[in-house]
């Protein structure tokens, strides 16, 4: 299942609902002082149990779920990235090192491999050829870069 997205949906209408609660009416909420999707959301039950007009029009709901399934997006990436920082920075000091790990990724642009003692994944830079999504194999670490986020590896044999 890909990440979520903010839309718009009229009652009555067909729409997906939640697939992993397998309910048809769904919203969520966290804290509105760190998310503003679920400020609005708050925003709009209060009118509806006011039953006052809604605070939004439809156009104003339709580009702020956009809005916020954007930054939702961003936020990600970041944090995907940050993660990476930190892996790296702390992968350093071990250049050298054999580490066991599982192949996660193959594809034209490169191929990866999740590190199983250490919460990190890299890119297998040499040794590469022939290696299968799954297969459990031992690499080296042969260099970082904290600022792009990279790990590199080669097959150890």
């Amino acid at each position: 299942m890909g990440p979520g997205e903010y839309v718009v949906e009229h009652p009555g209408e067909e729409h997906e609902g939640h697939f992993g609660l397998a309910v048809g009416d769904y919203t969520h909420s966290t804290a509105p002082n760190r998310r503003y999707a679920d400020l609005i959301m708050q925003r709009l039950l209060k009118a509806a149990i006011n039953q006052g007009p809604s605070p939004y029009s439809e156009a104003d709901l339709t580009t702020l779920a956009a809005h916020c399934t954007d930054r939702e997006s961003a936020a990600k990436h970041v944090e995907r990235f940050m993660k990476k920082v930190a892996a790296a920075l702390m992968l350093g000091p071990q250049i050298g090192k054999i580490f066991d790990a599982i192949v996660t990724g193959v594809t034209p642009q490169g191929t990866y491999a999740r590190l199983l003692t250490v919460p990190a994944e890299g890119r297998i830079t040499r040794g590469e050829k022939g290696l299968d999504i799954g297969q459990k194999m031992r690499v080296r670490l042969i260099g970082v870069d904290p600022y792009k986020g990279f790990i590199d590896l080669e097959a150890a044999h």
